[in-house]
């Protein structure tokens, strides 16, 4: 019955895996399509495609063209340049479970501020015009989509042939390897991180250009910016701002430092980020909202005070862990458990759990302020049509099912002491409900 169970469990995993390898391309396609072209309706999609059918379909995909690649060519370049040449300071990351720690350059700050400065400036001087990007920006997906699955065969490859470090290996099965990954730090000689460039360099800064762009577009059609898509662009700007500004926290992540770099997560920081998580933008560009003064302001605040709170759960967490336990928390002495753990070579190691402040809330608290904080930014759409939320749905669920996985790859870690954390922390995201 056992081994009845784990065959089941895993054509259960395939069969999803396969779903989302071949489900996510399409939908990237009429999430856009819907947005720019079908007045967000997704009736008026549904409606086109039940008319039209697979052809329909191929018509509305948008064939990549020289314009697509040289813009992304040249972005995806000056990224590479900045993440390269720009001074920083030395960070190391955790260690694996192979005992190998990966040493980083944290200069996101920098690249951030060079590059929405140099793209604000070709703007504000007559040399590129971001509505480019907007006009073309179907095209952009689709070579995107395509280019994207080639770099994840090409990872999958080397992850075979020649592995970055220790923490690589092969699960025996092509699909789980593909979708997970191979290699959980794969470089490109000793300074190139490949995870950086595509969940930082690439998937987050290209959500700060593509939230100025929409921007920029709409003030170009209507000769003004609607105050909705001022405080849509103005809390995605915070919200990034923020993430480059705790880089470095962000590379002890379980984007980072446990999930390996495969199809879920390269493939989906280089085409699910830039597509969907600015969509709520993407849909402002022809559908201007005005909120009036008093509105705008209280949904900028609210999401300001969102960001600022999931921040503060991050720094929280990280002071505790650079200070060892000693900094205070809310201005006491911080509740803690010191778990012990083996790694993979044997060797007996130590770490140390908070259990007060935000994390004594909730084991994931800081998920809250983050769904909340997109709901704020995409809350300026108000409720005509339901597309601009779908952000804010996905976001729930992939953080839920983070926050699970993260308690199981923790349970598995620290086994009795898990046990006693979770017993001080019963809550594992919502206090008192979940």
């Amino acid at each position: 019955m056992a081994e009845s169970n784990t065959v089941h469990s895993s054509l259960v995993t395939y069969a999803s895996m396969l779903s989302l390898l071949s489900l996510c391309p399409p939908f990237v396609i009429l999430l856009w399509y819907t947005m720019v072209h079908a007045d967000g309706s997704i009736y008026q999609t549904f409606y086109y495609l039940k008319q039209h059918g697979l052809q329909g379909f191929i018509d509305i995909w948008p064939r990549p063209t020289a314009t697509a690649w040289k813009l992304i060519a040249c972005y995806a370049a000056f990224e590479a340049a900045l993440q390269l040449l720009l001074p920083g300071k030395r960070v190391e990351g955790p260690i694996s479970p192979t005992g190998h720690r990966p040493v980083y350059k944290a200069n996101g700050m920098a690249a951030y501020f060079v590059t929405l400065t140099t793209y604000i400036g070709l703007w504000w001087f007559g040399i590129f015009n971001p509505s480019t990007v907007y006009d073309h920006l179907g095209e952009i997906y689709s070579a995107l989509i395509f280019g994207s699955l080639v770099f994840c065969v090409l990872l999958y490859i080397k992850g075979h042939v020649a592995p970055s470090s220790s923490d690589s290996g092969s699960s025996g099965n092509i699909i789980i390897d593909f979708y997970w990954g191979m290699e959980l730090y794969p470089r490109i000689g000793k300074n190139f991180d490949i995870k950086v460039f595509t969940n930082c360099r690439f998937g987050m800064m290209s959500w700060a250009v593509l939230a100025v762009t929409y921007c920029i577009k709409q003030y170009e059609v209507n000769g003004k910016v609607a105050d909705s898509m001022l405080v849509n662009t103005i809390l995605m700007l915070v919200y990034v701002t923020k993430f480059f500004w705790w880089e470095a926290g962000y590379w002890s992540t379980m984007d980072i430092a446990h999930d390996r770099a495969g199809f879920y997560i390269c493939w989906g920081c280089l085409v699910w980020v830039p597509s969907v998580y600015t969509s709520p933008g993407m849909y402002l560009v022809n559908h201007p909202v005005h909120l009036g003064t008093q509105l705008a302001l209280y949904i900028l605040v609210a999401g300001i005070l969102c960001i600022y709170i999931n921040y503060d759960c991050d720094r929280q967490r990280q002071e505790f862990r650079r200070t060892n336990g000693k900094a205070l928390v809310w201005g006491k002495a911080p509740s803690k458990i010191t778990a012990s753990y083996t790694t993979t070579t044997g060797e007996t190691k130590s770490s140390i759990l908070l259990t007060s402040g935000w994390w004594g809330l909730a084991r994931h608290f800081h998920y809250v302020p983050e769904i909340s904080a997109a709901f704020f930014w995409t809350v300026p759409a108000l409720f005509d049509h339901a597309l601009p939320y779908f952000y804010v749905v996905f976001l729930t669920i992939l953080l839920l099912d983070r926050a699970k996985r993260d308690d199981d790859r923790c349970r598995s870690k620290y086994g009795k002491y898990w046990k006693v954390y979770c017993e001080k922390v019963p809550y594992r995201v919502i206090p008192g409900i979940y």
